[in-house]
């Protein structure tokens, strides 16, 4: 049953700000890096035409994450029996209508002349679903079946689409709400030998993946092969030292580095801002984690919980694997910088999700410290 005596209070604007302030950070970030790419694109005639593609979908991005905020985060539980469907149909959608992207393996949509990922669609679906369910009962042997089997048809789909990145991403977030709602000891050493099982499947299914994960191991032993993308990434890196070039400044954004304005923005971050400025990055990312757990930890019940919990570890894992992968701490997975690499769908997806997010923070009860959430 869903409660109806909440009392709606101020968001937390700290959050919204900082939010703001990243996207508003990845334009110009955007600009900086792409502007060379724009003159390759428009042939020298424009080099801004990334930026304004993305100002285009910031602007749509500020209408869906004002209306998202305004929505009753409780609308979503009421309408949470249809969001499985929903994450399998936006996972199937590519494997039958898609297109491989000219940039990576990941499988695409077009709409109205747009490339949109479904599987961005599919993660926020997917944290609907799971918010609901994990919410509704304790958990049990059959209810922990029910979610790794969830999850390997989830995982499935994924690799089918080739989109290890993307999976990385679903996995992490779906074990921090899994964790959150009572896991227990044994379910998760269960659910991290499942995630190895997976990743050797996904080896074997495509042999670029393996030596991805040995230039990981080694990346000096095949510099203008597969050790490429994350030895100039390196270089970009190192090459900024403490205080950067200077904006604008970036040598390896001049077709060096690979998917410079996307994937790889963090690398020219570094290298034009240094490591001082960088970690400024790094730290508004991680403000925006805590105060969306905080969001999460004062929630009016549990479900409002785990949907924070959910939308706050999609932040996280995803900006961890991004600039993980760029330090040569991870393997190289593909996944955008969230909030401030280009990428419309991506953006608009991540600004409903935090409009949810921030809607939640309207109802949170920070003076009961001791709140106790429960799902009925």
């Amino acid at each position: 049953m869903i409660k109806n005596d909440l009392r709606k209070k101020h968001p937390d604007y700290l959050l919204a700000v900082a939010i703001f302030i990243l996207m508003m950070f990845g334009l110009v970030a955007i600009y900086s890096v792409s502007k060379y790419y724009s003159l390759q694109i428009t042939d020298g005639e424009n080099d801004k035409y990334f930026l304004i593609r993305q100002l285009q979908w910031v602007g749509i991005g500020m209408i869906v994450w004002i209306i998202f905020q305004a929505i009753d985060y409780r609308f979503w539980q009421k309408n949470s029996k249809y969001m499985l469907f929903a994450t399998i149909f936006f996972l199937v959608l590519p494997i039958v209508f898609g297109h491989d992207n000219e940039r990576s393996s990941t499988r695409w949509i077009s709409i109205a002349g747009q490339q949109f990922q479904p599987s961005e669609l599919a993660k926020l679906s997917l944290i609907f679903y799971l918010s609901s369910w994990l919410s509704s009962n304790k958990l049990d042997n059959s209810k922990t079946l029910h979610f790794f089997l969830i999850m390997g048809a989830v995982s499935l789909l994924m690799l089918m689409q080739k989109d290890f990145g993307t999976l990385s991403v679903m996995l992490g977030v779906s074990a921090t709400m899994y964790i959150i709602a009572g896991a227990s000891y044994i379910n998760l050493l269960f659910g991290g030998g499942l995630a190895g099982f997976l990743f050797w499947i996904a080896i074997k299914l495509e042999p670029y993946r393996l030596e991805r994960f040995t230039t990981f191991l080694n990346p000096e032993s095949d510099t203008l092969g597969s050790g490429y993308h994350i030895r100039n990434a390196l270089i970009a890196i190192g090459s900024g030292g403490l205080f950067g070039l200077g904006f604008g400044q970036s040598k390896q954004k001049y077709l060096y580095l690979p998917e410079a304005h996307t994937d790889s923005i963090f690398a020219i971050i570094c290298e034009e801002l240094g490591f001082v400025r960088a970690l400024v990055v790094i730290l508004f990312i991680a403000f925006v984690g805590i105060r969306g757990f905080r969001v999460a930890k004062y929630s009016p019940d549990m479900y409002s919980a785990l949907l924070a919990t959910g939308i706050t570890a999609w932040i996280i894992w995803q900006s961890f694997i991004n600039i993980g992968a760029m330090l040569s701490i991870l393997p190289l997975t593909g996944v955008p910088l969230p909030l401030i690499s280009y990428g419309g769908s991506s953006l608009l997806i991540l600004l409903a999700a935090t409009g949810i997010l921030i809607n939640i923070s309207k109802y949170a009860d920070y003076q009961n410290k001791s709140l106790k959430k429960s799902g009925k």
